[in-house]
Order: C-alpha cells, then sequence, then structure tokens
C-alpha cells in the first residue's frame, strides 16, 4: 500500500525560541549513536498541554526520573506542562530540525507529515487498551512510524500512553449527531479530527486547549469533546453542563523527538529512553482508566448532566464518513485486519 505524505507544512517557531532551545541541549545534535554512554551527557526538553494535576503529567514524571536513574543521570528529561515551552506544532517542528525537545502529541498531528498515521485518531478506530497494544504489532503501523522518522524526522518513542475515551461536553442534551447538528465543537486543528467531529454532526472549530473556557464563555463554541480528566483540570465544568458518552475516539497519545538527536544518544540510552516510555505510558493509562468513575461522580455531585446511553450505534454509523472523506478507509481496513478486529 502506497504511503501519502500531506503537503502542509506547520510553521516553526520563532528563530529565536528554536535557537534558545538548541543553546540550552547540551549534546543535542544528530550523528550516529555512539555505543559508550560514559561521558556524555544528554538532556530531553518534553512539553505537553495538559495540567499539571492530570495523570499523564505524573507518567512524564516518572518516566523521566526512571530514565535519570537507569543512567546515572547520563540522561536526564524535564518536563514542561500545560505548552511552558510553546504550542505543539512549534515543539514538533523544532524536533523536526534537531532540536532535543519532544511533545506528548496524538497521530492527528503526526497525518500532517504521514497522512496515513491519522487513521489512528479516526472515530471508533479502536475500542479498548488491549486493541492499542496490538497496534503495536501491525506490519502497516510500523511502516507509517518507519517513513515518519526517515522522511520527516520524527522518533515515535512510544504510544502506549493512551487518554481513555473522549466524549461530548455541551450546554443541552445530546442523543444522536442529529442533535449535534448547529453546536460549535472545539476541536484541534488537524484534518482527521476536523472531519471527525463534522461526521458525528457537529461543526468543528479550531481552537487551542488553553483557549476553551474563555471560547465557551464568550461564546465562540458551544462545546468540546474531550476525556473525563480533561474537566476537573481545565474547570470546563463550570461553563459545560452535559456530558454525553459517545466514546467515541479512545486517544491514543505519541510521545515523538527528533530523529537526529535520538540517533545521537548511546545505543543503551535509546533503548532506555523506548523502554521506560513504553512502561509509564501503560501504567499512565491504566491510571487514568481507573479513575474514570472517581471523575465522573464528582462532576456529577458538582452539576454535571451525564448522559450514559447515548445512540452509540448511530455515532458509529456516522463516523464512517470521515474515514472515507480523507481517503482513509482502505488503511483502516488493512491495520484493523492485521489486529484481528472486525
Amino acid at each position: 500500500m502506497q504511503r501519502r505524505k500531506h503537503s502542509l507544512v506547520v510553521p516553526i517557531a520563532s528563530g529565536a525560541i528554536a535557537l534558545a532551545l538548541v543553546a540550552c541541549s547540551g549534546t543535542a545534535g544528530g550523528g550516529e549513536a555512539s555505543g559508550d554512554a560514559e561521558g556524555e551527557k544528554y538532556n530531553l526538553r518534553f512539553n505537553h498541554v495538559l495540567a499539571e494535576s492530570e495523570p499523564f503529567h505524573a507518567g512524564f514524571t516518572a518516566w523521566a526520573e526512571a530514565v535519570e536513574e537507569r543512567t546515572d543521570g547520563g540522561l536526564t528529561i524535564d518536563v514542561y506542562p500545560a505548552g511552558q515551552l510553546g504550542v505543539e506544532e512549534d515543539i514538533i517542528e523544532q524536533a523536526r530540525t534537531g532540536a532535543n525537545v519532544g511533545q506528548n502529541t496524538d497521530s492527528a498531528r503526526l497525518g500532517m507529515y504521514v497522512e496515513d498515521l491519522a487513521v489512528m485518531n479516526g472515530p471508533y478506530f479502536v475500542e479498548d487498551l488491549d486493541e492499542v497494544q496490538r497496534l503495536q504489532e501491525s506490519e502497516t503501523v510500523q511502516e507509517m512510524l518507519t517513513q515518519l522518522e526517515e522522511e520527516e524526522g520524527l522518533k515515535v518513542l512510544s504510544f502506549n500512553w493512551v487518554q481513555t475515551h473522549r466524549h461530548f461536553f455541551t450546554n443541552k442534551e445530546i442523543n444522536n449527531p442529529d442533535d449535534l447538528a448547529g453546536l460549535r465543537i472545539r476541536t484541534p486543528g488537524s484534518p482527521i479530527w476536523q472531519e471527525s467531529i463534522r461526521a458525528l454532526g457537529a461543526e468543528p472549530v479550531a481552537m487551542g486547549f488553553g483557549e476553551m473556557y474563555s471560547g465557551i464563555q464568550q461564546g465562540a463554541i458551544d462545546g468540546a469533546e474531550l476525556v473525563y480528566a480533561n474537566i476537573p483540570g481545565g474547570k470546563l465544568n463550570e461553563v459545560l453542563s452535559h456530558a454525553t458518552e459517545t466514546g467515541h475516539i479512545l486517544l491514543i497519545n505519541f510521545e515523538v523527538v527528533s530523529a537526529d538527536w535520538f540517533n545521537s544518544l548511546p545505543t543503551e540510552y535509546q533503548e532506555i529512553l523506548v523502554e521506560e516510555a513504553d512502561k509509564a505510558g501503560l501504567a499512565a493509562s491504566e491510571t487514568m482508566e481507573s479513575e474514570i468513575e472517581t471523575i465522573r461522580q464528582e462532576l456529577v455531585d458538582a452539576g454535571l448532566t451525564v448522559n450514559e446511553n447515548p445512540d452509540v450505534e448511530a455515532f458509529q454509523e456516522a463516523g464512517e464518513a470521515a474515514y472515507e472523506t480523507l481517503g482513509l478507509t482502505e488503511v483502516k481496513q488493512a491495520i484493523w485486519s492485521e489486529i484481528d478486529k472486525s
């Protein structure tokens, strides 16, 4: 199956920021990996957009601690929550240039570089953490990750990080796709995300994660589609009254770094970085899953109305249009066949 590359390129951050990041990189340049980890010091500046209160932040810090311990301080990771290093797309672009930065992202954004990767962000693509684990063995997925590394300079360390199911959060009751008609729902700006929300019945509005609260207050958007853990972190229950448990996307997160920077690490450090990312990701994903009921109940106690039984079958059928619109039906079926999903 031929792999396609999207023609859009996200603009890089200002030169001053990029240079500042590289300047403080320690050993950040490209080059061949060394088998000897002794002597050199390496540092990764890792960015994510989530609040410090969310389980993923604890997962990222646990990853950093494990890597530092196993490398005796030879490789350190500084974790920056709430987008402190900058906009997600800018950080990814800096990684492509070889800077020692990393970003927690999703396949929708990575699909801007290798189009078919966006399929993993589509409606009802996978159902649970077990299916995500099986994606590791998909030949099609591995081919796309190789293309991302060799052609676009982005190394995926792990996609064991799963943020549980996404639902619609609005200020009106939702039962089926027709009920979303005319509602402006915040999404990231990536095509698969926009088309997924459009297929499910709403009008997608691209907006930054940190802009949602004010966007709802000011009427720029009518709601958002998020995981439960995002709601208390952003205090969004103060401006949104209804949750509709569509579970339309099981959000797989990818931890990406510069391929050149990764390849400059000693082989031992490369292995440790990947191994600990996978371990921490699985643990963080399981923690998020285990906390859903508690978070939901706290939100209900605070006044959120939850619809636990929307017409999910209708949403599933509607969601197929996103794959068709973006030409991703074939690659979806190929991956489903490889992981024995019908």
